[in-house]
């Protein structure tokens, strides 16, 4: 075997072993994972309205001397 061929061999294997432990440990959706409980909202009627924004300035023209 040549060392091109040996070098391959392990980068497959090294490349295997990398693929396998981020299918593992990489985040997949929910597959084999339990499904989160839904988070608790309160109710709309307790929540204060958010104040209105100001209305957009435009640009201030000035007069400036000759």
């Amino acid at each position: 075997m040549t060392s091109q061929s040996v070098g391959g061999l392990l980068g497959a294997i090294v490349a295997v072993i990398v693929l396998g432990a981020a299918v593992v440990y990489g985040p997949i959706g929910q597959m084999g994972k339990p499904a989160k409980p839904p988070a608790a909202q309160p109710p709309a009627a307790t929540e204060q309205p958010a104040p209105a924004e100001p209305a957009p300035r435009g640009p201030v023209v000035r007069e400036v001397p000759n």
